[in-house]
């Protein structure tokens, strides 16, 4: 067996008996993010969340413009509207990113994103809501598992929440409020986002979602990564994020 199917095998245990793996055997085992992403979408196709063809939700993000963005293609089923009672979800971590997710207008092949600039992929979006992504680990190490094993992991996702959605348009994102609430304890944030900007992302994860030809749809969804860390939350707590003048996303453990 390959290190690359030691991932794969692993990653699927873990998913259908709900044991977390052991990342120490495997920590040398992918060498790039080639390799993750092999693994990504092996785990989706033996788990049957590519079944209805071109994912239709994604997460992508960088810790800063400098930095490799990393991308994620998520199961459907993982998939909530706000307000979402998870009680019954089994997460292991309950760790809280607050996020903006923008859906894509229109359909965009590879040629196109080949051509991509930042600007000219913003106005691909029709569309922005606030979102929570709930970050959960197969790993035994979770957020402490090597950086290629998460990103085999789907980075680390657990699920994901999604706001009530409005038309798109650029802000100022450097005075962009954002209040998350974990049971009593509030957090409030401005000017965050590791990217400056959530339409950072774009260009290169629409260059990943098409690199095998496929084509990305109009309705897409991708959430943008974290203006808060990750909160740990407790099974129980009841979530709401804000960002001023856009929306609130809602969930209850």
């Amino acid at each position: 067996m390959s290190a690359t199917d030691a991932v794969i095998d692993a990653l699927l245990k873990a998913r259908r008996t709900r044991v977390p793996a052991d990342a120490a055997p495997l920590a040398n085992a992918l060498v790039s993010p080639d390799d993750a992403y092999l693994v990504q979408q092996a785990v989706a196709h033996e788990m049957g969340w590519l079944d209805a063809g071109v994912p239709q939700h994604w997460k992508s993000g960088g810790a800063s413009r400098t930095a490799t963005l990393m991308h994620g293609a998520l199961p459907d089923e993982g998939v909530w509207a706000s307000p979402a009672q998870l009680g019954d979800w089994p997460f292991r971590l309950r760790y809280i990113e607050a996020e903006i997710a923008l859906r894509i207008g229109r359909d965009v092949d590879a040629a196109l994103a080949a051509s991509l600039d930042h600007g000219a992929a913003a106005t691909l979006v029709d569309a922005m809501t606030v979102s929570i992504e709930v970050v959960d680990s197969r790993w035994q190490q979770g957020l402490g598992a090597p950086v290629q094993l998460r990103l085999a992991d789907l980075l680390s996702h657990g699920g994901l929440v999604l706001g009530d959605w409005l038309p798109y348009a650029a802000r100022d994102w450097s005075a962009q409020a954002c209040r998350v609430q974990i049971g009593a304890a509030v957090h409030e944030f401005r000017g965050t986002h590791s990217l400056q900007d959530p339409a950072y992302v774009l260009p290169d994860w629409l260059r990943h979602a098409t690199a095998d030809g496929g084509t990305v749809t109009a309705g897409t969804v991708v959430t943008t990564g974290t203006w808060c860390g990750a909160l740990e939350a407790q099974g129980g707590d009841a979530v709401s994020v804000q960002f001023a003048g856009i929306g609130e996303a809602r969930l209850q453990f």
